[in-house]
């Protein structure tokens, strides 16, 4: 689609963030109107930088101050809005590290919802996680879009049980509330690919720490990686496909483990990957600082499991497909670098 058509609105919330930015990147390079929410207006300017590192707004970008936490600012946001992509949700790390993580996803959600459909949004594309198509038994089982997580009430799983709680509340407001507004919603794996500034996905963050020398060691772990770029055409598609109104999509590519990772570094930066690991973790060392360490609290039931996940419904339904995840690896690395940030 060329830049000079005009062909709507999307509000994008959480748009100081690593995939919220990115959507608003591809949102513009086809010609969309943005509003991106953050939280503190201070940050437009350092924002509006970022996004335009790849592709210039022009006068096509705006931002709107709104909270996941707080009514204010969610209907004036919506308003005339076509679409929303509804991207913002906490992380149990950095700022949110021992917050609850549960209330602000679910109750943004709800405020989220409730202005799009006074404001008479088209449609709302909600990024959930595949950590809420979680199988119980996740060796032999397959992730696809039927399945529900059944998630454990204890702290260790409190990121996938707001992701799971908060997007069956999006499918039951819709449902019961929505006065014809449309849902889709789009259920990533762990996201890497090139950054736009210093906030970045806590998978990213893994490379960061290897490419510093802060990860001496490498645990038994590993996930499927879907690109940053890739995401946002789910996304997109998700938004303007007739047939993915109602639907779930699994956003997922190749499985890694982190010694995989480590081993792509090594092998495609030479010279700049000198600090990344060698040593493996033993699991024992794992499983006993998982009592004193929230983070060990949260790799312990993972390791050594290689998830299995289906995207036959993205592929037949959208035509998407991801690239492969080590080309995604090299490119998170290198914008990395050249970013300074690592």
């Amino acid at each position: 689609m060329a830049e000079d058509i005009a062909p709507g609105t999307v509000l994008v919330t959480g748009g100081s963030g690593y995939l919220g930015s990115w959507i608003a990147v591809g949102l513009l390079r086809r010609g969309y109107r943005v509003r991106a929410t953050i939280r503190n207006l201070a940050r437009q300017d350092e924002v509006r930088a970022m996004i335009a590192s790849e592709v210039d707004p022009g006068d096509r970008l705006s931002f709107v101050a709104a909270d996941l936490l707080k009514d204010d600012g969610w209907d004036a946001a919506a308003q005339g809005a076509d679409y929303v992509m509804h991207v913002a949700s906490p992380m149990p790390i950095g700022e949110f590290r021992g917050h609850d993580v549960i209330r602000p996803a679910r109750e943004g959600t709800r405020r989220v919802l409730t202005a799009s459909a006074k404001a008479g949004v088209k449609r709302v594309v909600l990024t959930s996680s595949m950590s809420a198509a979680t199988p119980k038994d996740k060796e032999r089982q397959v992730s696809e879009e039927t399945v529900w997580t059944d998630v454990p009430d204890k702290p260790a799983f409190n990121y996938a049980r707001a992701k799971t709680l908060a997007e069956q509340d999006a499918w039951a407001f819709v449902r019961e509330e929505g006065r014809g507004m449309e849902l889709a919603t789009v259920l990533p794996s762990q996201i890497q690919g090139p950054v736009l500034g210093s906030d970045f996905s806590a998978s990213v963050g893994v490379i960061a720490m290897m490419l510093r020398g802060k990860m001496p060691v490498l645990p038994r772990i590993g996930f499927g990686i879907v690109d940053v770029r890739d995401l946002v055409d789910i996304h997109i598609l998700a938004m303007t496909e007739p047939q993915a109104a109602g639907e779930r999509f699994l956003a997922t590519g190749d499985f890694l483990w982190f010694t995989d990772i480590a081993r792509i570094l090594r092998e495609k930066l030479g010279a700049r990957a000198d600090k990344v690991p060698t040593r493996k973790l033993p699991d024992l060392v794992v499983r006993i600082g998982a009592l004193f360490n929230p983070e060990m609290a949260q790799m312990a039931p993972n390791l050594g499991i290689q998830t299995k996940a289906s995207i036959a419904k993205a592929e037949r339904l959208l035509g998407w497909k991801p690239r492969p995840a080590a080309e995604s690896i090299v490119d998170a690395a290198n914008s990395l670098i050249a970013h300074g940030l690592a």
